[in-house]
Order: C-alpha cells, then sequence, then structure tokens
C-alpha cells in the first residue's frame, strides 16, 4: 500500500503565490530607481556663487595712461621777396572757336587735281573652260594658241606624276582613295586658295603639298586683262 504525502507539507502548492509576489517586488523597485533624481543642494551653489564673486573682486584692473603726443616744431616763417615790375608783359588774347550767327563762312574751291581718289581693282575670276586665253604653264609657252589648253592639262598631270611621294603613315596604314585638289592661278601668275578634299587627312596633306610647289605660271587673260583661273585635278593614292 502506498503512503500519501500530508497536503499541508507540500511545497508546491503556493509557488505561483509566492512568483508573482516576488516579481510585483522587483518591478517595484526597479520603477522607483528609474524615477529618482537627485539635486543639488542649494546652500553649496550659493557658497560657488559668493567665492567667484570674490575672485572677480580681487582681480585688479589696470589703466593705460595715454600720454598727449608733442607739438610740432614751429614752421619757418616764409620771406617774401619784393620785386619791381620793370618788365612790361604781353597779354595773349584767346580768340574764342565757337561759330555764332553772324560768322561768315569763307566758300573754298577745291579742284579735282586736289582730290586724291583710290580705285581698288577687283580680281575678276573666270572658269577655266570659258576663258580666252588659259594660264601658260613653263614649257607651253612657244605651243599654239589653240593647243595650249591640252598643254596645260597635260604639264599639270606630268607635274603632280614627278613630285608625288605616297605617305609613309598612309602607307603603313594601306589608306588609299582619290583626292580633288581645287585650286587658283591668280592674276599674278601665283599658285593660291587651295582646298583638298579625300578620304584621310594625309592623303590631302600630300595633295595639298604636291599644288603648293607648282611654278609660277603666265596668268590667264580675258579681254586683254589678267585674271584669277580656278582649275581642279584629281590626284589618286592607290596601293600596288
Amino acid at each position: 500500500m502506498q503512503v500519501k504525502k500530508n497536503p499541508s507539507a507540500d511545497l508546491d502548492r503556493d509557488r505561483g503565490l509566492f512568483f508573482v509576489i516576488g516579481l510585483t517586488i522587483v518591478l517595484f523597485i526597479t520603477w522607483r530607481a528609474l524615477e529618482y533624481k537627485s539635486y543639488d543642494d542649494p546652500q553649496e551653489q550659493l557658497i560657488e556663487l559668493v567665492s567667484l564673486d570674490n575672485l572677480q573682486e580681487d582681480v585688479p584692473q589696470t589703466e593705460q595712461i595715454r600720454t598727449a603726443p608733442p607739438p610740432p616744431p614751429p614752421a619757418a616763417p616764409e620771406v617774401i621777396e619784393v620785386v619791381e615790375n620793370t618788365e612790361e608783359i604781353e597779354e595773349t588774347v584767346i580768340e574764342s572757336t565757337e561759330m555764332t550767327q553772324e560768322t561768315v563762312v569763307a566758300d573754298v574751291e577745291l579742284e579735282a587735281s586736289d582730290i586724291e581718289v583710290v580705285e581698288e581693282e577687283e580680281e575678276i575670276i573666270v572658269p577655266f573652260a570659258v576663258i580666252e586665253e588659259v594660264p601658260v604653264f613653263p614649257g607651253c609657252e612657244n605651243v599654239p594658241k589653240a593647243e595650249q589648253r591640252a598643254c596645260f592639262q597635260q604639264k599639270i598631270q606630268e607635274f603632280v606624276a614627278d613630285e608625288f611621294t605616297y605617305p609613309k603613315t598612309a602607307l603603313e596604314l594601306g589608306l588609299e582613295g582619290r583626292v580633288y585638289v581645287l585650286f587658283s592661278i591668280g592674276s599674278d601668275g601665283q599658285v593660291t586658295d587651295i582646298v583638298a578634299r579625300g578620304p584621310d587627312h594625309l592623303l590631302e596633306k600630300e595633295a595639298r603639298r604636291i599644288i603648293a610647289a607648282l611654278p609660277k605660271m603666265k596668268p590667264g587673260r580675258q579681254r586683254n586683262r589678267n585674271v584669277k583661273v580656278p582649275y581642279s585635278i584629281p590626284i589618286n593614292f592607290k596601293l600596288m
């Protein structure tokens, strides 16, 4: 037969009640600790203020003594020399240059010889295809007038072929193509206004160099007057 414990001796009977009481006490103590505030003693603050006032009163104040600057030395009396007026001075009369209604303006007649008229001569431009007398390339002077145009074109092509040099960088890069060059033979026979258009700036630069090396020519003429003649030529850059 199993022996039963006495209910009054059971220790776990009121465990829940004691747990709630202990938890309540701990929460109350924590709340009071958070709400606790401390204040400085007013008597101690008063003592500190009195001590600071005493320190401020004990500090001696120094004053800067300002002295007046010394007076400047007395200026020497100016000696006035009296000179007798023995020379007569002629007064200069300044006439007014302003014009009034009574001023008479003289009419001045200018002769034609006194006026210089500067006339700027315009340079006439005539296309190569319609000009009366084409520019004469060196070596075409003795060619008949009817064959001057063909001689000019042939000499230009021969000159380009002789001066042609393939740019080294363009050769290494494999650049090729056709460059169109436009230039003019001025009224003085000099080559001017060189413009090149091509697939690469290296080829354009070489084409401009070739045309710039052209010799001076006899200028083209239109109605017995030297004129400016534009001309264009293609230059082929082709790798072999």
